[in-house]
C-alpha cells in the first residue's frame, strides 16, 4: 500500500491510542526556527510521525546552507513510510527507522532534539512499555511514579541524546507545569539546562485535543534557577516572539524543587500579593484543617445507589441502606447539605441511598436484589469482581465537609450537616477535632475569597470541557483562611451568611466573593483593596483561560 494511502486508514482513534497528534505547520516551523541554528547541526526527532516537524527542521537546515542527514524514529511503520515519502519529496536527506525510542541507549551525539512526544495516559501506558520508560528516565537520575504519562519519560530520555550545548524543542502538555508526577521532570530541566523557556497559548492550537500545550525550549548546560515564560494568544502570536511587538518573557524562580510552575502565569502584582498572603498568618493550607479523602467506589452506581421509591419497592430494612449525598456534585452549590436537603432530594427521586446489605446475613430482600444484580452481570464489573463479596461496597468515613472536585466554576466546601456518606464523585474533608466546630461553621463561606479561588486554579488542573479538577493531594495544598483569620472575621461572615446563601442559590457568585473579600481579606487580614483586586482579576483571567480552551476550535 502506498505510504500516502496508509494514513487514510490510520483513524483518529488509533492515533489517539498511541498518543500521536499531528503538529500544525506554523508550530513546527517555529520550533525548527528556534532550534536549528547551524548548517552543521545534527537533528533527531524521536517520534517523527509523518515528519511535519522533521521536514520543517530540514527546510530550516537547508536555508542555512546545510545538508546533513535528518534522523528520525517512530513505532508506527505506516508513519515511517509516509515520513520517508514526505522528506524525499522535499529533497531532504534522512535516516528513518521503525523502533521504540525507549529501546535506544542514550547517546549524546545530536545538536538538536525536536518533536511532539506521544501523549499516552497512564491507564493505557503499562507493562513492559512503562517499565522501559521508567528505566530510561532513571538512568538520567529521574524517578517517575506509576501515574506518569509517557511524555514525562520522553523528555528526560530525549535530553540524553543532546551534546553538551545542544537544544531541546518539544511540544508538551501544559501538565508539565502542574501535575504532581512531573515534579521530578521540572527539577531535571532546571538542573540539566542553562536556559529553559516555555511558550503557552491562550487558545487551543490542536483541534483534536482538549489538553492545553506548552512549547519547551531548553538549551545549554545547566543548572539554572529559573525559567522564562512567554504567553501568546494563538499560533499567530508565535511570529511576534523575539520581535519589538512581543510581550516580554516572565522570569520565574520556583521557591522549591517540587513546586508547581503555574504561579508563573500570574501577573506580577497578583503573584506578589498571593505569595505574601498565603505565607502570612491569615492563611494555611487545607491539610492543616484536616484530611481529604476519596469517596466510595461502587463499581456500578446505577445498581448500588437507590431512590427512596426503590428502597420501598425492594423492602430493604433500614440497616441495609446508607444515606448518601447523591452521585455528582451539582446539588452542592450552597453552604450546607442538611437533613432538609436530603429529604427534598429524596422526594424528588434522587439516588440518596446506598445498597449496603449485611455482610454475613443479608435479609431476604437484599438477597433478591443481589440475585437480580448477578442476572444483570453487575458482579462482573471491574470494581465488583475484585472485591468479596462483590455486593458489599467498601465504605469511607463520613466527613465533616464535602469538597467538589470537578467544577466548571470553582471548588466548593459544603458542611455535611446531614451526616451523609459520599461517593467518589466528591471528596470528603474530616476536620481535626479542635478545629471541627469553627471549620464546619465558617470554612464553606470563608473559602469563597479571591485568594482561595485563585489558589484552586493554581493547584488544580484543567480538563476537557474547561473543568477544573482537584485531586486529594492537590486539595491538601489549597490555601484556606487560618483559625485566627476566621476568628477575626467570624462575626461579619455570620451576619452576611443568610444574604450570601441566597446569592449562591441564585448563582450570584461575584457578589458573594466581593462580600467575603471585604470581610475576610480587607478587614480581618489587612490586605489592601488594590491587592484584592489584583487577586480577583488574576483568578478571573485564569478561569477564563481554562474555559476558553474548552470552546470549539474556530
Amino acid at each position: 500500500m502506498p505510504a500516502q494511502l496508509s494514513l487514510v486508514f490510520d483513524s483518529s482513534e488509533k492515533r489517539k491510542a498511541r498518543g500521536a497528534f499531528f503538529t500544525p505547520l506554523r508550530l513546527a516551523e517555529f520550533l525548527a526556527s528556534w532550534a536549528v541554528r547551524s548548517p552543521k547541526d545534527r537533528i533527531l526527532e524521536p517520534s517523527c510521525g509523518h515528519a511535519s516537524i522533521l521536514s520543517a527542521a530540514g527546510r530550516r537546515l537547508r536555508a542555512l546552507g546545510g545538508r546533513t542527514t535528518l534522523h528520525g524514529l517512530d513505532v508506527h511503520p505506516p508513519s515511517i513510510s509516509a515520513a520517508r515519502a514526505c522528506l524525499r519529496g522535499e529533497g531532504l536527506r534522512s535516516a528513518l527507522r521503525i523502533g521504540d525510542f525507549f529501546d535506544e541507549p542514550a547517546a549524546p551525539r545530536f545538536d538538536v532534539v525536536i518533536g511532539n512526544p506521544p501523549y499516552i495516559r497512564y491507564q493505557s501506558f503499562s507493562g513492559k512499555d512503562r517499565l522501559k520508560a521508567q528505566r530510561a528516565a532513571l538512568s538520567q537520575g529521574v524517578r517517575l511514579s506509576g501515574l506518569a504519562n509517557a511524555w514525562a519519560a520522553f523528555v528526560v530520555h530525549a535530553a540524553s541524546f543532546l551534546r553538551k550545548h545542544g537544544r531541546l524543542a518539544l511540544v508538551l502538555p501544559a501538565a508539565l507545569l502542574s501535575v504532581n508526577y512531573a515534579a521530578s521532570v521540572r527539577r531535571f530541566l532546571l538542573d540539566r539546562f542553562r536556559s529553559v523557556q516555555l511558550v503557552m497559548f491562550e487558545e487551543r492550537v490542536f483541534p483534536e485535543v482538549l489538553e492545553e500545550v506548552v512549547l519547551l525550549l531548553a538549551e545549554g548546560e545547566g543548572p539554572t534557577p529559573r525559567f522564562d515564560l512567554f504567553q501568546v494568544h494563538d499560533l499567530d502570536g508565535l511570529q511576534a516572539l523575539g520581535g519589538p511587538s512581543a510581550s516580554p518573557a516572565r522570569p520565574w524562580s520556583p521557591a522549591g524543587a517540587e513546586d508547581k510552575w503555574t504561579e508563573a502565569l500570574l501577573p506580577p502584582e497578583a503573584a506578589r500579593a498571593y505569595a505574601a498572603l498565603t505565607a502570612g498568618p491569615s492563611f494555611e493550607v487545607l491539610s492543616a484543617w484536616g484530611d481529604t479523602d476519596l469517596g466510595m467506589v461502587t463499581g456500578k452506581n446505577t445498581y448500588f445507589t437507590l431512590t427512596a421509591a426503590e428502597v420501598a419497592r425492594l423492602g430493604l430494612p433500614e440497616g441495609e441502606r446508607l444515606r448518601i449525598s447523591p452521585p455528582g456534585s451539582s446539588h452542592l452549590r450552597g453552604l450546607a447539605f442538611t437533613d432538609r436537603t436530603f429529604e427534598e432530594m429524596a422526594g424528588a427521586g434522587a439516588r440518596v441511598y446506598l445498597f449496603y446489605p449485611d455482610r454475613d446475613d443479608p435479609s431476604e430482600a437484599a438477597r433478591r436484589y443481589i440475585d437480580a444484580g448477578e442476572q444483570r452481570g453487575v458482579h462482573a464489573a471491574y470494581k465488583c469482581a475484585v472485591r468479596s463479596p462483590w455486593w458489599r461496597v467498601p465504605t469511607a468515613r463520613v466527613p465533616d465537609l464535602f469538597l467538589t472536585y470537578m467544577n466548571h466554576d470553582t471548588p466548593r466546601l459544603v458542611w455535611n450537616q446531614a451526616g451523609a456518606a459520599h461517593l467518589n464523585s466528591i471528596h470528603g474533608v474530616t476536620l481535626k477535632r479542635d478545629r471541627r466546630e469553627l471549620g464546619a461553621d465558617l470554612l464553606p463561606l470563608a473559602m469563597l475569597n479571591s485568594a482561595t479561588l485563585l489558589g484552586a486554579e493554581l493547584v488544580g488542573r484543567s480538563y476537557g470541557g474547561g473543568i477544573l479538577k482537584i485531586e486529594p493531594k492537590e486539595a491538601d495544598r489549597l490555601p484556606m483562611p487560618s483559625p485566627a483569620a476566621l476568628d477575626a472575621a467570624g462575626g461579619a461572615l455570620r451576619a452576611l451568611r443568610p444574604e450570601l446563601a441566597d446569592h449562591l442559590r441564585s448563582g450570584r457568585m461575584v457578589e458573594v466573593v466581593r462580600a467575603v473579600d471585604e470581610a475576610l481579606l480587607v478587614r480581618a487580614a489587612g490586605v489592601r483593596p488594590g491587592e484584592v483586586a489584583a487577586l480577583s482579576e488574576a483568578r478571573a483571567r485564569m478561569a477564563a483561560r481554562r474555559v476558553a480552551r474548552a470552546g470549539k476550535p474556530r
